[in-house]
């Protein structure tokens, strides 16, 4: 059994290393697809079909070959289950995680899917369909703390759990290191190209990192509402130096608002807040101002002075024209409504500037159970059994149907039922580790040789081994269990 759980660990390892041999850092898996191909941007994409266990995959009605990953989908049963994909990482390297939700009405039952998204035991976000043709996009950076990083689906209120893609792209170096980051992971609240032209995004191959910049000119409700008079868009197409920071694409860069008359005001609702955000605004002096010419502008946010301290001068801060400036705060609490102004100096002859901006949310990192290991390790035993497939943490932030756990915030395993699940082996040591166990079924299966040591389980108070091909006398140490009111075991 080990040497079958490394064969399909090297199987996947090497899947996921050529999906990404072209693109270094890139996975983008269209799901519920059934064949490998490259977009109209060049991204590559692959199906999913190897990388998860269980769903169904349906095909969709496309009319953009462009959004051809949005063909297919793969929806999961509303039970009490969660559905994961889990991939390999690069440890202590940040990475962007998207997946991405197209309903289109795949069930034919005009009920819109609502369902919990979580990044391993942490839950990431509440997915809520309210357009059946829009998709609905979840994005967060996150540093990889384990060789793998499961993303999963759980909870289904309305509807069904269901995915279009799921796509992992690599930082290089220091981009978006935080203080915190061990901590919490930063969810995406907004990420916008002022000035951009038209309501295309940006992205790969623009953005090496494949960001999606949205344009500002995309209309919904309660997003960059609120616009002050005399807002222009500007654009370039000299090169503009984006720094070695955080890098936002030039594509971005050349193109911004300016405020001719003297103020630049938004306001826009941010999912998930109030809370403690990241959050920077990007400014690149793109106009050849005249010698006596100025551009300085202060952030005013109602009610938060602090925001309107520093004064901005693009040019002198970027120590230069089509210069990156990207002033911001790691740290800083806002609103769920969040309306803001850069108003133009009193010693200003121009009025202020805005390239893009992104916002991010602090999402705390739930730890997971205290037995995530070693109930992994038990799993990675069976590569073949679906019961072993369920993925992420098995007790957060629901735990494997065959598994119950305390209710603690770093969940210990209590209960193991695996009756009937045809396995065979003998009993796997992985179990003799559980110190918290208080149950185990084991019965009904093709168990074979003796019984392990279970004397580290002094918790156990059920054990049921019966109905297996076990043999020999039980081991002294389950009279020794202090708790043990059951034991059922009857020898091949």
């Amino acid at each position: 059994m080990a040497s079958a759980a490394a064969l399909l660990l090297q199987l996947q390892l090497l899947l996921l290393l050529s999906l990404s041999a072209a693109q270094p850092g890139f996975i983008s898996l269209d799901c519920g697809g059934a064949d490998d191909y490259t977009d109209g941007i060049g991204i590559q994409w692959t199906s999913d079909a190897k990388l998860v266990f269980g769903g169904q995959a349906t095909n969709l009605p496309v009319q953009n070959q462009l959004q051809k990953q949005y063909s297919t989908l793969r929806y999961f049963p509303a039970d009490n289950s969660k559905y994961c994909y889990t991939m390999n990482v690069r440890t202590r390297t940040r990475y962007l995680v998207r997946a991405s939700f197209l309903y289109r009405n795949f069930d034919n039952s005009n009920v819109y899917p609502k369902f919990d998204l979580s990044l391993g035991a942490t839950p990431w976000s509440t997915v809520i369909i309210d357009d059946a043709d829009t998709p609905v996009v979840e994005e967060a950076i996150i540093l990889a703390a384990a060789p793998t990083l499961s993303v999963c689906l759980s909870n289904a209120s309305t509807g069904q759990p269901f995915i279009s893609t799921l796509e992992l792209r690599q930082f290089n170096g220091s981009l978006y290191y935080t203080d915190y980051e061990a901590q919490f992971f930063l969810a995406l609240s907004a990420r916008i190209n002022f000035g951009a032209d038209g309501n295309k995004s940006v992205r790969y191959p623009d953005d090496p990192f494949d960001r999606i910049w949205e344009s500002d000119s995309l209309r919904r409700a309660n997003y960059l509402v609120d616009v002050a008079p005399g807002t222009e868009r500007i654009t370039t197409t000299k090169p503009v130096f984006v720094g070695t920071e955080l890098e936002p694409p030039e594509k971005v860069m050349q193109t911004a608002v300016v405020g001719q008359n003297g103020s630049l005001n938004y306001r826009l609702d941010l999912e998930g807040f109030p809370g403690n955000a990241w959050a920077v605004s990007y400014f690149a002096e793109i106009e050849d101002l005249a010698p006596d010419e100025t551009r300085k502008f202060k952030l005013v946010v109602p009610g938060m002075p602090l925001f309107s301290k520093p004064t901005v001068d693009v040019e002198e801060n970027a120590q230069g024209k089509y210069r990156l400036y990207q002033p911001g705060y790691t740290n800083v609490t806002l609103p769920f409504v969040f309306s803001f102004e850069f108003k133009k100096t009193n010693d200003s002859s121009k009025g202020p500037i805005l390239n893009a901006m992104e916002i991010y949310k602090h999402v705390q990192i739930t730890m997971g159970s205290q037995d995530a290991n070693t109930m992994s390790s038990l799993a990675s035993r069976y590569p073949q059994a679906g019961w072993a497939q369920e993925g992420g943490d098995p007790c957060l932030p629901v735990s494997w149907t065959w598994v119950q756990c305390s209710s603690e915030a770093a969940p210990r395993v209590l209960s193991i039922t695996l009756s009937e699940k045809n396995i065979t082996g003998s009993i796997p040591e992985e179990l003799t580790k559980l110190s918290a166990l208080v149950e185990l079924r084991l019965d009904g299966n093709s168990f074979s040789g003796g019984i392990p040591d279970f004397s580290g389980c002094r918790n156990l108070q059920y054990i049921h081994l019966e109905n297996n091909q076990l043999n020999g006398a039980l081991p002294s140490s389950l009279g020794e269990l202090p708790n043990l009111k059951e034991l059922v075991y009857s020898e091949q």
